[in-house]
């Protein structure tokens, strides 16, 4: 196990099962990278690859 899957698997448990909108997703993002400038790269990374999800170009 990844050290990363151990905060993806709390996520999952504790906001399982919340429903949110991609609005409020993009706004936490930049909330953390706010409080996390370091991590601006991963999670801009994070992002495109999401926003891409669905596009045969990719």
């Amino acid at each position: 196990m990844y050290f990363t899957d151990r905060g993806i698997e709390e996520l999952e448990r504790r906001r399982g099962d919340e429903e949110v909108t991609l609005a409020w997703l993009a706004e936490r993002l930049v909330e953390f990278v706010d409080l996390h400038p370091d991590f601006e790269v991963p999670v801009e990374r994070l992002a495109t690859w999401l926003a891409r999800l669905d596009d045969p170009e990719d």
